[in-house]
C-alpha cells in the first residue's frame, strides 16, 4: 500500500510518500512545496495544486492522507489553511484517490503515544523508524506523520 500523506499550509505544504508492505514502513519521497508569499493567494493555491497534481500522478497513492480540520484562534488564519487543505482534496479527487483526515492529536499519539507532542519528537521518531540520516522539514515530517497514520489504521482494518 502506498500512501501520500500532506500537511497542507499556503506558505508551505509538506508532502510525504511512504510505502507499507506487512508491517515494514519505507519512505518514498518527501519535501515542501512552498510557492513565493508575494504571489496572490490564487496563485500560490494554482501552485500546489500543480505540484500535488505532479505528486499523486508519480506516485499512484492508494490513499492520501490529511491533517483534519481544528479550531484555530484566528479565524482568518483557518480560513486560509481551509484553502489549501481543499486544493489538497480537489487533486486527490480528480484522480479518484480516497482521502482520510486526521486530528493532529491523533497523529501524535499514533506516532509517539501521545497527542502533546513536539514537531522535534515527531521528526525524531520518523528519524528512527524510517532510518532517515538527516530529519525532514517540520512540515514534510508532519505530512509523512499523517501518511503513516493512515497506513497503520488501514492495516489495522485488513483481515
Amino acid at each position: 500500500m502506498i500512501v501520500a500523506g500532506v500537511d497542507p499550509g499556503t506558505l508551505k505544504t509538506g508532502y510525504g510518500v511512504v510505502s507499507r508492505e506487512g508491517s515494514r514502513l519505507r519512505p518514498l519521497c518527501y519535501g515542501v512545496l512552498a510557492p513565493r508569499a508575494d504571489l496572490p493567494l490564487a496563485v500560490r493555491l494554482v501552485e500546489i495544486h500543480r505540484g500535488l497534481l505532479d505528486l499523486f500522478s508519480r506516485y499512484r497513492p492508494s490513499a492520501v492522507a490529511v491533517e483534519d480540520i481544528f479550531y484555530h484562534k484566528n479565524a482568518r488564519s483557518a480560513l486560509v489553511l481551509g484553502h489549501a487543505r481543499g486544493v489538497a482534496l480537489l487533486a486527490a479527487a480528480e484522480l479518484g484517490i480516497p482521502v482520510h483526515a486526521y486530528p493532529p492529536a491523533q497523529v501524535k499519539r499514533a506516532l509517539i503515544g501521545s497527542g502533546r507532542s513536539s514537531k522535534a519528537q515527531i521528526q525524531e521518531v520518523l528519524k528512527a523508524i524510517l532510518g532517515f540520516d538527516e530529519l525532514p522539514p517540520p512540515d514534510a515530517s508532519d505530512a509523512i506523520a499523517i501518511a503513516i497514520c493512515h497506513a497503520n489504521a488501514a492495516g489495522c482494518m485488513r483481515p
